[in-house]
């Protein structure tokens, strides 16, 4: 049986609070502790450092190192229990750099709490490092007993994405020949890190497809793709690396991406995932929480919303495209404008900025997206359909444009904000999207497994729902869109 991943992650709010107290000015270790939710993947764990709880007077003292009270420890478990988290401990080695080992006394301060710990929050205690030179941090979990057990590596998600690697469970791939001009762009620090991602690419249609093949031309060495729809012929001129046989034959779409990604692969060992599933189930749910970052280059509500979701409540940034066509009634073309945006805490999630509509998630989730009747009698919009592979390929690069802006970070800029560019008039536009002071995602950061339950049972899928459980939830959406309209009109 292959042994779960454990990851630690943070906004870079909480990495700051941090910083604050654990370097100090006189170059002393000092020692805190903070609380985290847990996020439970398919294959990987990680704690999501959700709030840091500084000692009080009296509850630590810093001499060269540093010493908490039991006082303190008792305090904070309690506290965590009582939200149904898990504790972390951490300090600093304010000369270090790069992952840290573990010292025998830093071991023993460590595992003399873990079972107390595990006891009060029925959690294992996190313990964590951070290096003064270089702010990178190590991160370990610790059983009850008193053994622990190495993270893979540390995620602090601000306007970038900062990742500190273990270098033994993770090693840094070698740069290959096929990759020189690449690493030419950045530098190998920056490439090491990239090619470590785990990328998963959500919708394999003419923007995803393209995103992923380049992915793994970069020599990022793990790429996933999830998409459970098949190739057809009116997919071909969207799908650049289908043939006539896929169509023919209905290939799986991740099928076509799997193909093309090996063939553009610059990666000494690449791997692709391949993960035939939906999104809004459960197990599609549980996939996406196995990776470091995630392009959504789907234009369905549900799957956007579920994204939209983990992109706060479990810290992993999400890269999320679209394009609308407008025409004429005679056919011709009035306009394209496609919008491209990072969701992360700290920028607005896709309701704020109006690229979500609650009404149309429930309809999508109900399997309605795509019932004429229903739209008719409930005086919806009907969804577009139109798609130029030559203006997808606009989504793409712009997306891609803002993964590089989040990780390399060129002149120490990060991701832009939201972004709209309008084919008419060739302008690209800074969109000043705020945040709905109600808005429910950006107020269940870093939630985890507390997260609301948005994915769906195989039962309500619209791959899946038919009969009379479709009529019942008709029924029901018609309700909960007249309950949207109803709100929206106070």
């Amino acid at each position: 049986m292959r042994a779960r991943r454990l990851s630690v992650a943070m906004t870079a709010d909480i990495h700051e609070t941090l910083k604050r107290h654990l370097i100090r000015e006189d170059g002393d270790e000092d020692l805190c502790l903070a609380m985290y939710a847990p996020s439970t993947g398919a294959r990987r764990d990680s704690a999501l450092i959700r709030e840091a709880c500084l000692p009080l007077n009296g509850e630590r003292k810093v001499h060269g190192n540093a010493t908490i009270t039991g006082r303190y420890v008792l305090r904070v478990a309690r506290e965590a229990r009582n939200l149904g988290l898990g504790v972390a401990i951490l300090h600093s080695h304010p000369g270090g750099g790069g992952w840290q080992d573990l010292s025998d006394p830093d071991a023993d301060a460590e595992a003399s709490y873990a079972h107390m710990i595990a006891q009060v929050t029925g959690l294992p205690l996190i313990g964590m490092t951070l290096a003064g030179i270089d702010e990178k941090w190590s991160a370990r979990q610790w059983s009850a007993e008193g053994n622990h057990s190495a993270a893979e590596s540390v995620r602090v998600v601000g306007n970038r994405l900062q990742v500190s690697w273990n270098e033994q469970l993770v090693p840094a791939p070698p740069a290959m020949p096929s990759q020189l001009r690449t690493v030419s762009a950045w530098g190998d620090p920056t490439q090491a890190s990239i090619a470590r991602l785990r990328v998963l690419v959500v919708g394999s249609g003419s923007v995803g497809m393209d995103v992923a093949i380049r992915l793994a031309a970069t020599g990022i060495q793990k790429v996933g793709v999830m998409d459970f729809d098949v190739v057809k012929e009116v997919n071909r001129d969207r799908l650049v690396a289908a043939t006539r046989r896929d169509a023919r034959h209905e290939i799986p779409k991740v099928d076509v991406a799997q193909r093309a990604c090996i063939n553009a692969a610059t990666a000494s060992a690449f791997e692709f995932q391949r993960h035939h599933l939906n999104v809004t189930t459960p197990e599609g749910q549980s996939v996406a929480l196995d990776y470091d970052v995630i392009f959504s280059c789907v234009d369905r509500p549900s799957p956007r919303s579920v994204l939209n979701q983990i992109a706060y409540t479990d810290l992993i940034p999400l890269i999320d495209g679209g394009i609308g066509i407008d025409t004429f009634e005679t056919g011709e073309m009035r306009n394209a404008t496609y919008r491209t945006h990072v969701l992360r805490p700290g920028r607005p999630c896709l309701q704020c900025n109006g690229q979500l509509d609650p009404a149309q998630v429930s309809r999508d989730r109900l399997g309605l997206f795509d019932d004429p009747a229903y739209i008719e009698k409930a005086g919806q919009p009907e969804a577009g359909k139109q798609n130029v592979t030559m203006l997808s390929a606009s989504v793409m690069a712009s997306q891609l444009a803002l993964f590089v802006s989040l990780l390399a970070a060129p002149s120490k800029f990060g991701e832009p904000g939201p972004l709209r560019f309008s084919l008419t008039t060739h302008r690209l536009e800074h969109v000043e999207a705020i945040t709905n002071p109600a808005c429910i995602y950006e107020h269940l950061i870093a939630r985890g497994d507390q997260r609301v339950p948005l994915a769906q049972t195989a039962a309500t899928s619209p791959a899946t729902g038919s009969g009379p459980i479709r009529t019942l939830l008709g029924q029901v959406a018609h309700f909960l869109v007249g309950l949207v309209k109803r709100e929206h009109l106070r």
